[in-house]
């Protein structure tokens, strides 16, 4: 089946920084729901909406504890957007003999796994849902009912994909009617692959919007010759080394959004501060060539 018809998608753009939640249980003083809470009504009010799950983070346990700061203040749920993702089953998660890591992207599971989410997280819909990773067995005619009916049905918004590459995004494409509206993959200074391969030329030409996951590279930015090279310019601009690797980001073709996996409000400020003014070209590329650790051809 090549569906012809798309089933249009609207509604408004994600904010210029998404705050990622996979690392919740590392910031202890965050793990009541009141204090979550609280955390999250500071972060809408810097206008900051959107949250960034998936069911394995802390095993599910991220999303309960969410879906429970949610529930303890009901004016939030009406104001938050949330990212989760699934198609992942770690080894603790698979019941056969072999306790095996895998994907699975079949409909019965994504239909589980949504519902699953939707009651962790307290919420009527998801705002995106993504495929975590592509499964190479899947029957895409069946994945793409499964995410066409969640849509028919209110349960999600829209869908995309995470850590696809351009003909698994497409061959998924070509077997639904929804559009993809999302990418997400990882993308730093230390991991820029992407820029040089066409993945990221793939995404531009067919209207994925690319979320960054990492772009702090876990803080091995602040190592090494990038991290000398960040201090130098800073010295230079006055922007901080977190600052000057979001806007190497965003001076990027299509503006990427970094999903941000620190959940320290000074660091949550730091990057989202960010000014929309371009980086020097020439910086750009000194920075580049740092972490790198070699000249372009």
């Amino acid at each position: 089946m090549t569906p012809t018809r798309r089933t249009v998608i609207s509604g408004p753009p994600l904010p210029k920084l998404i705050l990622g939640m996979m690392r919740l249980f590392d910031y202890p003083e965050l793990t009541s729901p009141a204090a979550l809470a609280r955390w999250i009504h500071a972060r809408l009010d810097e206008g900051l909406d959107t949250f960034d799950h998936a069911d394995i983070y802390g095993d599910g346990r991220c999303e309960l504890l969410f879906g429970a700061a949610l529930q303890s203040d009901a004016a939030l749920q009406q104001q938050v957007r949330i990212i989760t993702k699934a198609s992942i089953i770690l080894p603790n998660q698979d019941s056969s003999p072999w306790r095996i890591k895998h994907y699975r992207g079949t409909g019965f599971h994504l239909r589980r796994v949504i519902d699953d989410a939707l009651t962790r997280l307290k919420v009527d819909q998801i705002d995106t849902f993504l495929l975590h990773r592509p499964d190479p067995l899947a029957d895409t005619e069946d994945l793409a009912q499964a995410l066409e009916d969640a849509v028919s049905a209110g349960k999600i918004s829209r869908i995309g994909v995470s850590n696809f590459l351009p003909e698994q995004w497409r061959w998924l494409q070509d077997n639904t009617r929804l559009p993809l509206v999302y990418h997400q993959s990882e993308l730093s200074l230390l991991t820029s692959q992407a820029l040089f391969d066409g993945t990221h030329e793939a995404q531009l030409r067919d209207g994925l919007q690319w979320l960054a996951w990492s772009p702090l590279a876990a803080g091995r930015l602040m190592q090494g010759t990038i991290g000398r090279a960040l201090a130098d310019a800073h010295a230079v601009t006055g922007m901080s080394p977190t600052a000057l690797a979001i806007a190497w980001i965003g001076r990027i073709p299509g503006a990427p959004i970094p999903v941000l996996g620190s959940l320290k409000p000074e660091r949550i400020q730091e990057a989202f501060a960010v000014d929309d003014a371009e980086l020097p070209r020439e910086l750009w590329f000194s920075l580049l060539e740092a972490a790198r650790g070699h000249e372009v051809a």
